[in-house]
C-alpha cells in the first residue's frame, strides 16, 4: 500500500512571509442541523470542542472545528483518523438527516507565517483583511484570484489556507510570487 503524501510535498517558500505546506490534515465535512444537540455532541467527541459560532473557528488540542455555511461545519483531526471518525459519526447519526465525508485527500493546508499574511491575501482575495475585517478565529470562503479557499488566523502572524488539492501547486506558487521579499505595501498591520 502507498504512503499518503500532501500534493505540496513539504514545500516552502520564505519572503516576505513564509508559505508552507501544512502536511496532511484529516477533513471532514459535515453538514446538517447546526443547532441540533445531537450534532453538537459528535463534534464535542471527535474534536472536543463546542460548535463554533457563524463564520466561527475553534482549535484545539484534539482538532478543529470551523463553521462554513449555515448548515455546514469542516472538522479538523488527525489526518490517520478522519475514517474513523466519520464512521463515529454515522453510527452516532443514524436516522438523523446529515453527510460526514472525508475529504482530507482531495484539500491542500498551506500555512502562511510573518508580519504582512494579511497583505499577501489581499492582493487577491476580495475580502477586508483588516483586523475588523477578519478578527482572528473568524473564517473566511472566498476566492484567491478565480480559486477558491477558506482561509482564518489562528493568531496576528499566522494564517491558514484551505484549497482544492487540484490546484494546490497552483495556490502555492501564487502565494509565493505575493509574498515576495520587499513587495508589501504595509498598509494592513497586524493586531
Amino acid at each position: 500500500m502507498s504512503e499518503a503524501v500532501t500534493a505540496l510535498r513539504g514545500a516552502n517558500f520564505d519572503g516576505a512571509v513564509t508559505v508552507s505546506d501544512a502536511g496532511l490534515r484529516g477533513m471532514i465535512t459535515l453538514r446538517g442541523d447546526l443547532g441540533d444537540e445531537k450534532l453538537a455532541a459528535v463534534v464535542k467527541a471527535a474534536v472536543r470542542l463546542g460548535m463554533p459560532k457563524p463564520r466561527g473557528v475553534k482549535e484545539g488540542a484534539k482538532g478543529a472545528v470551523a463553521w462554513m455555511s449555515p448548515d455546514e461545519l469542516l472538522l479538523m483531526v488527525d489526518y490517520d483518523k478522519a475514517d474513523a471518525v466519520v464512521s463515529g459519526i454515522d453510527k452516532a447519526l443514524k436516522g438523523d438527516h446529515f453527510l460526514a465525508v472525508n475529504v482530507s485527500d482531495a484539500r491542500v493546508v498551506l500555512r502562511l507565517e510573518g508580519q504582512g499574511v494579511r497583505e499577501v491575501i489581499a492582493k487577491g482575495a476580495p475580502a477586508d483583511l483588516s483586523p475588523e475585517g477578519l478578527p482572528i478565529g473568524e473564517i473566511r470562503r472566498t476566492r484567491l484570484g478565480q480559486v477558491a479557499v477558506a482561509f482564518w488566523l489562528s493568531d496576528a502572524e499566522i494564517l491558514h489556507l484551505i484549497c482544492f488539492r487540484s490546484v494546490g501547486a497552483h495556490v502555492f506558487n501564487w502565494l509565493s510570487n505575493a509574498a515576495q521579499a520587499g513587495s508589501l505595501p504595509g498598509f494592513l498591520r497586524p493586531d
